[in-house]
């Protein structure tokens, strides 16, 4: 680790804030199903992924990836990627619900996959973690772009606004509940958990498909009750809240931080706290812990 080098994004950086947040968890989740109503994408899960019996495990790996490129500096952030497209390489096959052939390094798979995690990570960060302005909505964005390139998208083919990001998905036909989605969903949204932890996996759950669009509901025959989004919200980003109080988040936030104070002059520092009041709430609690 170089303790020189903050990595692809820094703490200026709207990514830093999105994704220190514990709206994470959600909008991880809700990717991840969206993601699957892709026929194409589903049939590599399916063929060669363990999600069945091993989905804690491609969570934590999906988490670490997703930490090591965002908060690690750039070598390990390039490493990890460089990992990641290997993987894709190997993975191919013939779908046998559409007679397709996919493969995982398929531009058109990439982009599918990396434009709906930034929406699902921007989308559950501004119902529970913080306020984005149209601005730095916009920002993170086209700050993700840097992260579609590490798996090995072209810059230009990558959307880099909100408005770009929308246009894309707006446009995206063919998304199919296949038997493997439908058993994926289920995994998900209740998995093997002791009886103790469910009760706080069910608020996440419910959290995700509160965020999901109607269509994509539709899809999977989920039903939401639009009154109960407020209650959800307000409880949801009270759990979020409390957890970055109380919690001291991953250690790879914690050693970004600690490397972006180390580098940091002291009239830096203080521009940073005059300025900080005026970001909110949220933002006070990241930039002090």
């Amino acid at each position: 680790m170089d303790d020189r080098d903050l990595g692809l994004f820094g703490p200026d950086s709207v990514t830093w804030r999105v994704h220190s947040d514990p709206s994470m968890m959600v909008g991880g989740l809700r990717a991840l199903l969206v993601q699957a109503l892709n026929p194409l994408a589903m049939a590599g899960v399916d063929r060669y992924s363990l999600f069945r019996e091993d989905l804690w495990g491609r969570l934590d790996r999906t988490t670490e990836f997703v930490l090591t490129t965002t908060f690690g500096d750039t070598a390990s952030a390039e490493k990890a990627a460089a990992r990641v497209r290997a993987i894709h390489g190997r993975v191919r096959g013939i779908d046998g619900i559409t007679g397709r052939p996919y493969r995982a390094d398929d531009p058109e798979l990439l982009l599918w996959v990396h434009a709906v995690e930034v929406d699902s990570f921007l989308t559950a960060y501004r119902h529970y973690g913080g306020r984005l302005s149209p601005a730095e909505a916009d920002g993170y964005v086209a700050e993700m772009v840097r992260a579609a390139e590490l798996v090995g998208l072209r810059a230009q083919a990558v959307p880099s606004s909100v408005a770009e990001l929308d246009g894309y998905l707006a446009g995206v036909t063919g998304l199919l509940l296949t038997p493997a989605a439908r058993e994926g969903m289920q995994v998900m949204l209740s998995p093997p958990l002791p009886l103790a932890a469910r009760p706080l996996w069910g608020l996440i759950a419910a959290a995700t498909v509160a965020t999901m669009p109607p269509d994509i509901r539709a899809l999977y025959g989920l039903e939401w009750f639009k009154p109960a989004s407020l209650v959800m919200k307000l409880n949801v980003t009270a759990l979020c809240r409390a957890i970055n109080l109380v919690l001291p988040g991953p250690p790879q936030v914690r050693q970004a931080r600690a490397r972006a104070r180390a580098l940091e002059s002291p009239s830096v520092v203080a521009e940073r706290r005059r300025r900080t009041p005026d970001l909110g709430h949220h933002r006070r609690v990241v930039e002090v812990t």
